[in-house]
């Protein structure tokens, strides 16, 4: 009954303060507020539509709860990585996790500062709502960037994906990229420095941007080495890397969810591991060098190829949208995430490139599965037509 009596009171006042006269262009603003504390009773109209409680912001929040784990265990790993390289007092479980934390609230803050207030500017110039989309984009940028990258670089990329990424093709639902992994590519283009190499992946204190040298697994093989890490290491995630790209069970634990509730095309999912599995057992049947022959599976368990796989590749408005489309979409990332590893040294990762290079070719996908099923259909047609003539002539 409390609870009943507090949200009747909530709506009230979202009633009272509904903003009018010369306030009215604040419309946006007030209705994303409104529509994020509580449902509101408003249907449609006119016209026949299904009527579904899954609608954005629920499906939104349910890739935020699957990004949690990864992301708890990311602020544990700074932790734990900055603690044997050298940072006291970090021997600990609780300790890690506060120290990842602390390292990667200021890291969040500004991803949701930045790209939410020009979400709602661009919202209020144009007197459209403001989308749910980047409750999930804000998480994801500081999640696959270095902890160590400067906040004021971390802000310039956010603003490039949402100015540049997204809002200049209509915002969320019309953007043909990832908009985190625009960002991403923004600081990889723009400070090389700070997004590879072996001194940018452990915090050296908690507030500065200080690094310790710690070559993760992609970097040694770059080099021509075997990771010095073990599969349970690397299965686990307790290596240098993004700040939340390394755990591939806590990532694994997300996509039972996404597919669980249906957000994510298990098609895309799976069609990435067989398209980089059937790349890398390429390679190893050629076994020119040591990234060659690495296990095919060991690319999975390495930099960001399982977080894109579940996270990236499955957005639905990026990817292909024809269940054909969605089978070749998946194949051609993961082969291509492992083509540019092996073959590309001076970029060891991979996965980034060959999922925006898709979402490209997305729409082309899904025009040609289109276009050979009309002809398909109509091949078919054509056929029973002249069936249908020559039963008449008999």
């Amino acid at each position: 009954m409390k609870g009943k009596k507090w949200k009747e009171r909530l709506a009230d006042w979202f009633e009272k303060h509904e903003p009018k006269g010369k306030w009215s262009w604040l419309g946006s603003t007030y209705e994303a507020f409104h529509t994020f504390a509580f449902t509101p009773k408003t249907v449609t109209m006119s016209g026949s539509h299904v009527r579904d409680a899954v609608d954005m912001k629920r499906s939104m929040i349910i890739v935020v709860i699957a990004l949690i784990p990864a992301l708890i265990f990311g602020m544990w790993n700074i932790g734990y990585q900055s603690g044997l390289n050298g940072v006291d007092g970090l021997d600990r479980i609780l300790p890690c996790w506060w120290f990842g934390f602390l390292r990667m609230l200021p890291l969040i803050a500004v991803s949701y500062i930045v790209g939410l207030a020009i979400e709602f500017a661009f919202a209020q110039i144009r007197h459209h709502e403001v989308n749910e989309g980047f409750l999930v984009t804000g998480l994801l940028i500081p999640m696959i960037v270095p902890v160590t990258t400067p906040l004021w670089q971390l802000a310039l990329a956010v603003a490039f994906a949402v100015i540049i990424g997204k809002e200049v093709f209509g915002g969320t639902g019309m953007n043909f990229l990832n908009p985190a992994l625009v960002a991403r590519a923004f600081l990889f283009f723009s400070y090389p420095t700070h997004m590879s190499g072996d001194n940018v992946w452990i915090a050296a204190d908690l507030w500065g941007t200080d690094a310790i040298a710690g070559a993760t697994p992609m970097g040694e093989l770059a080099a021509g080495l075997q990771p010095s890490a073990s599969v349970l290491d690397m299965l686990i995630g307790t290596i240098p890397g993004s700040t939340c790209e390394t755990s591939v069970i806590a990532i694994a634990l997300g996509a039972i969810l996404l597919l669980f509730t249906g957000i994510a095309s298990w098609r895309i999912m799976l069609s990435v591991f067989l398209g980089g599995a059937a790349m890398g057992i390429l390679f190893n049947a050629i076994g020119a060098n040591t990234y060659m022959e690495l296990p095919f599976y060991y690319h999975f368990l390495l930099g960001g190829f399982a977080f894109g796989a579940v996270f990236m590749a499955t957005d639905p408005v990026t990817s292909a949208q024809t269940n054909t489309g969605k089978w070749i979409y998946g194949l051609l990332i993961g082969a291509f995430a492992v083509m540019l590893r092996v073959l590309n040294p001076a970029y060891p990762e991979g996965m980034m490139l060959s999922i925006l290079f898709m979402n490209c070719m997305a729409p082309l996908i899904d025009h040609c599965v289109v276009a050979r099923n009309i002809k398909t259909r109509e091949s078919r047609l054509s056929r029973a037509s002249s069936n249908s003539r020559k039963e008449a002539q008999q």
